[in-house]
């Protein structure tokens, strides 16, 4: 996976300066780059992507008959560029890479929320409010439930990682007697 990332970072660099100088604005480029991974991510269009009979005008030329929404002339640059060096798998990484270049220069983050049961809004709303306290970031939660955990939640922001769950507390209490 970490040489994914690599290969993607100077694409999302590349699509985050030109989106950045684009009168469109960072936003519209954000779905638009979403909805590309979201395409690429599909298991049919990937095999059809990797089809050894169909060349690079038509690969470009299926990718961009999947797509939705109108493309500039940029985007359909972007997609010719990825098609031509055999990138355009990459696209959920590149997606992934663009957002987390968004985030930054908004001082925003991502807050992904594990639970180990449904929260209500307003517990998440408490917990955001708590932790873009501590994080010093403005946070856009992301919630999912994970019954493994038993109970409590696990926060991943960032590279950040913030267990209170009743698993990870039994698994430090194990590796202490293990010790």
């Amino acid at each position: 996976m970490a040489e994914l990332s690599t290969i993607a970072r100077p694409y999302a660099e590349a699509l985050f300066a030109t989106a950045r100088n684009d009168q469109a604005g960072l936003a519209s480029w954000s779905d638009l780059v979403s909805e590309l991974a979201q395409v690429a991510s599909q298991d049919d269009v990937r095999e059809a992507l990797t089809d050894p009979r169909l060349n690079t005008a038509q690969r470009t030329e299926l990718f961009t008959g999947l797509i939705k929404s109108p493309l500039s002339a940029q985007a359909g640059n972007f997609i010719e560029l990825l098609v031509s060096n055999n990138r355009i798998l990459v696209l959920p990484q590149i997606a992934e890479q663009f957002e987390q270049l968004k985030n930054q220069q908004e001082g925003t983050a991502l807050a992904q929320i594990i639970s180990a049961y449904p929260l209500a809004d307003d517990q998440v709303q408490q917990l955001v409010s708590g932790l873009e306290k501590k994080f010093g970031l403005k946070l856009k939660p992301a919630v999912t439930v994970d019954a493994d955990l038993i109970g409590g939640v696990r926060v991943i922001v960032g590279d950040q990682v913030l267990d209170t769950s009743v698993q990870a507390q039994l698994a430090r209490m194990r590796d202490t007697l293990a010790a």
